[in-house]
């Protein structure tokens, strides 16, 4: 959706630059802020192995965590220090270098969530 399609005020003399979704002054808006914070997820929380595209190699995956980036990026580094592996999370996914389906799992139970098996 473009700019014009939306109408309204994105620079006042007054406050400057507005945001174009709330309205209010950039340095007041906390648009950006909440989107980041979201949770993303289903909460449906799935595990499972790949090794397309890795050259052979394969990677847990953990998805579908209705978590917020800094929580999510906290469990991840609690996945990683306990499979002794390293990782990363990307795009609400988090990555776990290896084997570790079952180990993630444990640890994911422990913590409350009701993680499912899935793929190969």
């Amino acid at each position: 959706m473009n700019r014009s399609a939306k109408g309204g005020l994105v620079y006042s003399t007054d406050v400057g630059r507005t945001c174009p979704d709330c309205r209010l002054a950039l340095a007041e808006c906390d648009c950006k802020a909440r989107a980041k914070a979201a949770a993303v997820g289903d909460s449906e929380v799935r595990v499972s192995r790949q090794t397309k595209g890795r050259g052979g190699k394969s990677v847990t995956l953990v998805r579908g965590l209705a978590l917020d980036s800094i929580a999510l990026a906290a469990l991840g580094k609690q996945l990683r220090t306990a499979c002794g592996s390293g990782g990363t999370v990307k795009d609400g996914v988090i990555e776990v270098q290896g084997e570790h389906c079952e180990r993630v799992m444990e640890v994911l139970k422990k913590q409350g969530h009701s993680a499912k098996r899935v793929g190969g």
